[in-house]
C-alpha cells in the first residue's frame, strides 16, 4: 500500500482548516457588507442600473468573509491556552493543526482579503481598502500582545464593535457610493453600538477560560448579573435610533419600513433583556445561552431589514 503523497495530506487537512476558519461566522460579515451595499444603491440620490452595483458587492461579501476566517484563526493563536479549557475540540488545542499552519491560514486570508479590498473600486475610490485595512489593524489590537484588548474589558467590547459593526457596514457602503457624509456612518454607528453589548453575550459561558488566561471580559469584572444589566441598552437603543434618522431624514430609505425595522427591532431587543435578565446566572452555566444565538438572529434580521427598506 503507498504512503500517502503530499497533496493527499494536505488534501485531508482541508476540513480542518475550515474549521479553524469556523464557517458559521462568516455569513454575518458577508451579509454585512451586502446589506452596506444594498443600502447605498436606495439611499438618495438612488443608483441606477450598472454591473458594478452587483460586482463590487459580491466581491466586498467574498472579502469580508475571508478576513473573518483570518481573524477568526488569529484570535484561536492567541487564545490558545483559554480554548484548551473552554473549547478543547478546536483544531490547535486538540492537535489537529499546530500554531505555525494556523499561522500561515492566517496569512494567507488576511493578504487575499485586502487584495480583494483593493478590487472594490467604484468610481476608482478605494475607500473599502483602507476600512479593510482598519479593521485589520483592530483585529491585532484586540488578539495581539501587548495591547490584546480583549483582556481589558471594555476596550474588548469596542475593538469589535467598530470593525465588525461600524466599519462593515460602512465598507459595504463604500462597494457603491463614498462613504464621505452622515447617512453610512450613522448606519454603522446602530450596528457598531449593538455588537458593543451584544458581544458580551459569548463572554458568559467562557468565564473560567478567561479567567485562567487573565481576559477580564465585562462578567468577570463585574459579575455576571452586573454585566448583563450593563449591555442591555445595547440591545434597545441602537434601534430606537433608526427612526430617529428616519423622521430626521438622515436616513433616506422608505420611511415607513425604516420606522417598522426600528419597532421591530426594539422589540426584539426588549425580549432578549427579558430572557437574559430573569435569571442571569443561567448566562454563566449554559453553554450558549439562548441570547448568544438571539445576537446572531437579531444581526441578520437587522441587516435584511435595512437591505429592504432601502431597495423598495
Amino acid at each position: 500500500m503507498r504512503e500517502p503523497s503530499t497533496s493527499d495530506r494536505a488534501g485531508a487537512r482541508w476540513p480542518v482548516y475550515l474549521e479553524l476558519g469556523r464557517p458559521f461566522t462568516l455569513v454575518a460579515p458577508a451579509l454585512g457588507m451586502l446589506s452596506g451595499a444594498a443600502s447605498a444603491i436606495g439611499a438618495h440620490p438612488r443608483e441606477t442600473w450598472h454591473w458594478a452595483l452587483v460586482g463590487y458587492p459580491l466581491i466586498g461579501a467574498l472579502m469580508a468573509a475571508v478576513l473573518n476566517a483570518g481573524n477568526n484563526a488569529l484570535n484561536q493563536i492567541y487564545d490558545l491556552e483559554i480554548d484548551r479549557v473552554n473549547k478543547p475540540k478546536r483544531p490547535l488545542p486538540s492537535g489537529r493543526l499546530c500554531v505555525h499552519e494556523a499561522w500561515v491560514f492566517t496569512w494567507i486570508t488576511y493578504a487575499v482579503s485586502l487584495v480583494l479590498a483593493w478590487l472594490v473600486m467604484p468610481g476608482g475610490r478605494h475607500e473599502c481598502f483602507w476600512l479593510v485595512l482598519a479593521a485589520v489593524v483592530a483585529t491585532f489590537v484586540y488578539s495581539a500582545p501587548p495591547l490584546r484588548t480583549k483582556a481589558r474589558g471594555i476596550w474588548a467590547n469596542l475593538t469589535i464593535a467598530i470593525p465588525r459593526g461600524t466599519l462593515l457596514k460602512v465598507a459595504g457602503w463604500s462597494a457603491v457610493k463614498t462613504v464621505f457624509g452622515l447617512e453610512p456612518w450613522y448606519i454603522g454607528l446602530i450596528f457598531g453600538l449593538f455588537l458593543l453589548g451584544a458581544s458580551t453575550t459569548k463572554d458568559f459561558a467562557d468565564m473560567e477560560g478567561d479567567r485562567r488566561g487573565g481576559c477580564r471580559t465585562l462578567p468577570i469584572r463585574y459579575g455576571v448579573t452586573k454585566a448583563a444589566w450593563m449591555i442591555s441598552p445595547s440591545f434597545v437603543v441602537p434601534f430606537l435610533m433608526i427612526p430617529v434618522g428616519a423622521w430626521t431624514h438622515v436616513l433616506t430609505g422608505n420611511f415607513w419600513l425604516l420606522n417598522i425595522l426600528g419597532i421591530v427591532m426594539t422589540v426584539y431587543g426588549i425580549y432578549v433583556c427579558y430572557l437574559m435578565l430573569r435569571r442571569p446566572e443561567d448566562l454563566a452555566v449554559e453553554a450558549n445561552h439562548v441570547s448568544w444565538a438571539h445576537m446572531y438572529r437579531m444581526m441578520f434580521v437587522a441587516q435584511i431589514g435595512f437591505a429592504v427598506a432601502y431597495l423598495l
